[in-house]
């Protein structure tokens, strides 16, 4: 299907920095034949990764040019800021806006190919947990689109099946929440001044008594309405207790959220520079660390549908010269819960991966209700 259309390209653009004379650039300042040849020129690019010169593309345009017309509309290109020479050679490469300008406005997608969507589904549509789910769908989405695939997520747990606090000493204890799946998540909270020992047990039997059975979500919101009506028959500091353990899974928090990326080696592909593999070599230790990529929730949770994010628009991986393309996903309750997607290098093949991460984090959305 086409793209057809400049979605928030003014948008997206303009936060970019790019325009002209202050203006920020649309096609339509571009005319038939400028539109034509920046089109060939990336799509060239994005195909054989190397600088496009004047007389191949003279030589698939449409129209009948010369090398020496077309290198005219490459010059007026490279002053727009659309594309530039990384050499002294006569060859231009896209710049990120240039990118960003084709992507929203030029940018003709597919489908995903029959055969990919049956070995996804196939793949992933049988898994007993959530965590071996996301896993599986990170795992083939590297492997469809020979990137790095990701997904990041709360840390999720299906359903309650024993919540305990464990006393670590005066001023901390540790929460531990087991999930019918048999997930295992814990958190260190902070114990209230003058808290007697027993206090812990009234508030490990107390939620036990509760919550069995219980999303995390239920667990919280009947928790709350109980103390709030004040019903709960939990002294002052039991209640405490009792809600700064549950106020932990409250979102948030780095150490709140998984990280699952399979597939890094594929960004390894086609480096040559020392330059290239320092690049890389800074995307892994933000990946490893999980430095920036936390805000991908952030910048998903109030939209729809793919987002593109090309190279240093945004802060995640702006060192690197990455791209990403993700989606979020949502629960049963049409709430999103996470993104999935595609890290690979700004020459990716946008028109056959745009359609695939779009495509699996729907197929997972459908999942999880």
């Amino acid at each position: 299907m086409a793209r057809g259309k400049e979605f928030q390209l003014a948008k997206d653009l303009a936060s970019a920095g790019f325009g002209v004379g202050g203006d920020v650039l649309s096609l339509a300042d571009l005319n038939e034949r400028s539109r034509e040849i920046f089109r060939q020129i990336i799509e060239t690019y994005l195909s054989t990764g190397t600088p496009v010169g004047s007389r191949n593309v003279s030589k698939q345009l449409p129209m009948t040019l010369s090398p020496a017309s077309v290198r005219n509309v490459m010059a007026d290109l490279e002053t727009l800021g659309l594309i530039y020479a990384p050499h002294t050679s006569a060859g231009r490469i896209p710049t990120e806006s240039g990118l960003r300008l084709f992507v929203d406005g030029l940018l003709e997608l597919g489908d995903m190919a029959r055969e990919e969507r049956a070995q996804l589904e196939a793949k992933i549509s049988g898994q007993r947990s959530m965590n071996e789910l996301l896993y599986e769908a990170s795992e083939m989405l590297s492997g469809l689109s020979h990137c790095a695939g990701m997904v990041l997520t709360e840390k999720q747990i299906s359903r309650i099946k024993h919540i305990e606090f464990v006393n670590l000493d005066t001023t901390r204890a540790l929460i531990v929440i087991v999930g019918s799946d048999g997930t295992i998540e814990n958190r260190v909270i902070s114990l209230p001044p003058g808290l007697p020992a027993s206090a812990l047990t009234k508030a490990t039997n107390y939620l036990n008594a509760r919550l069995l059975g219980q999303t995390l979500d239920e667990a919280r919101a009947n928790i709350d309405s109980e103390l709030t009506a004040k019903k709960a028959e939990l002294d002052e500091l039991t209640t405490k207790v009792v809600e700064s353990g549950l106020a932990q899974w409250s979102g948030g928090q780095d150490d709140s959220k998984s990280l699952i990326v399979r597939g890094q080696s594929h960004l390894l592909k086609d480096l040559t520079a020392l330059e290239d593999l320092e690049r890389v070599r800074m995307l892994f230790d933000d990946l490893e660390s999980k430095r920036e990529i936390m805000r991908l929730l952030d910048l998903t949770d109030q939209a729809e549908g793919v987002r593109i994010f090309i190279g240093s628009e945004n802060q995640l991986f702006s060192m690197s010269g990455s791209s990403l393309i993700v989606a979020p996903f949502s629960d049963s309750e049409h709430k999103i819960v996470g993104v999935l997607g595609v890290i690979g290098p700004t020459r990716m093949n946008y028109a056959r991966i745009i359609p695939m991460v779009d495509y699996t984090a729907k197929l997972v959305g459908r999942l999880l209700t």
